[in-house]
């Protein structure tokens, strides 16, 4: 029987991210024989203490990461510490023996690897929503934080004006509610790999459009490398 192909997914939060994982895992394994994939969770803010964890905060100026920790609360980490710390994380599954890293962000920049294939979360949904966007009349684009929606010019470019909006994954957001700012886009992503399946069927109630999950793009990639 030939060895399982180990993944190794990385959040920028605590694991597990028993929000995340199984769903996109079930996306993966569909169809597949059991025990063909084996995997395990990673997390940069995994074993802090409390004083750590405040430490990490985002402070006034900031770019910002939003993520959740393992007892399901909302954290705001600041990008450029988390991404650090990210990065040394890294380092370190590379040495591991996995086949594939998956970052469940999509809006981390890291340092190349030597011995491991990764699928980085924004540059899979960001290429794939610029390439469907690319006849759109409006794009719209749903995030975490109002404060990534003010600086989101500066971490993505996607061609044109898109829409944007915010609706938290962890703090319990009214996903229909916010979608209504989005209606008359013509295509929508929800930008993201916080918002889930139900959030998705929430913002489709209220968006006439095709609307991208982050977390199913990214899922569907993991799925062709096996």
């Amino acid at each position: 029987m030939p060895s399982p192909f180990k993944i190794a997914f990385v959040t920028i939060g605590q694991t597990p991210r028993i929000d995340v994982v199984p769903e996109m895992m079930a996306d993966i394994t569909l169809g597949l024989p059991e025990g063909q994939i084996e995997y395990k969770e990673f997390g940069v803010l995994d074993g802090m203490s409390a004083a750590e964890l405040d430490d990490i905060k985002a402070r006034d100026g900031e770019h910002s990461f939003a993520t959740r920790l393992a007892n399901g609360e909302e954290i705001v980490s600041s990008k450029p510490r988390t991404e650090e710390k990210l990065n040394v994380l890294l380092q370190d599954i590379d040495q591991q023996g996995f086949d594939l890293i998956v970052l469940l962000c999509t809006g981390t920049k890291i340092d190349p690897l030597q011995s491991t294939l990764v699928v980085e979360a924004q540059r899979i949904v960001d290429s794939t929503v610029e390439a469907l966007a690319a006849s759109a009349r409006q794009l719209g684009v749903i995030l975490p934080l109002e404060r990534q929606v003010n600086d989101f010019a500066e971490r993505h470019v996607f061609s044109g004006a898109p829409r944007l909006v915010a609706a938290s994954p962890y703090a319990g957001d009214d996903m229909r509610d916010k979608a209504k700012t989005l209606q008359g886009c013509d295509l929508v992503v929800m930008h993201c790999m916080g918002y889930s399946k139900e959030m998705l069927d929430a913002a489709r109630e209220s968006i006439k459009a095709p609307v991208l999950l982050s977390r199913r793009l990214v899922a569907g990639v993991v799925r062709q490398m096996i």
